[in-house]
């Protein structure tokens, strides 16, 4: 995969399967609620961003925590019923089309952030990295962000090594939808986060996917 392919792949398929998949998603990941209430048991955080936020639940859930939230994806369709959402369930928050691995926003613009099921999505590795450096330029110097990717730590896969594939989207009728995907060894996961400008506070395994608590250097 060359160029922009990875990343136009990623868009077209899901602004086809948005609307279903977006009704497949509702509530917030727990390890992710987990995370946010850690890192704001102190108090608020002044401005937080979704990175790859899909349908919107975890910019609702980080909107009860921040004074400002962002999200961010590279599919209009899914931005879409984000906006939806949004306006359904009464929370604000600014809504951006972009890339993962070449974010809009400023140095330091963030004190939280969510980077879930996104980055196993990029390819190839270079633009995970990248997106990992983005991550921790728009983070402050105080800041804190969860991580997270499909590992081959789930029973689904057995395999030990790191790989690529595609795991079909089934939509309603029975037609399928292959959605690229780079499946985490654990220690790859960690290996490209040390590669990263990010500071690793904290890297698990829970419910067959890595999770890391990272912060910018």
């Amino acid at each position: 995969m060359d160029g922009d392919e990875p990343r136009d792949g990623v868009r077209e398929t899901y602004d086809r399967i948005a609307s279903h998949f977006a009704s497949t998603r509702e509530y917030p990941w727990p390890e992710v609620e987990s995370f946010v209430d850690d890192a704001t048991e102190s108090g608020a955080a002044e401005r937080a961003l979704d990175l790859g936020c899909g349908n919107g639940r975890h910019v609702e859930l980080l909107s009860a925590h921040a004074d400002e939230v962002v999200g961010l994806d590279v599919s209009r369709g899914l931005l879409d019923e984000a906006v939806a959402r949004a306006a359904e369930r009464g929370f604000d928050a600014g809504l951006v089309q972009g890339d993962a691995s070449r974010l809009p926003f400023a140095a330091d613009a963030f004190d939280l952030a969510v980077y879930v099921a996104t980055i196993h999505h990029l390819a190839p590795r270079a633009a995970r990295v990248a997106s990992l450096n983005e991550l921790a330029r728009v983070l402050d110097a105080d800041g804190r962000a969860v991580v997270s990717a499909w590992s081959t730590a789930h029973d689904t896969f057995d395999r030990e090594d790191g790989f690529d594939t595609t795991v079909d989207w089934t939509l309603p009728g029975g037609e399928t939808v292959p959605r690229f995907y780079h499946i985490y060894a654990p220690d790859e996961f960690d290996a490209d986060l040390d590669a990263s400008d990010l500071a690793v506070v904290e890297s698990t395994v829970s419910s067959g996917n890595c999770y890391a608590v990272v912060a910018g250097r």
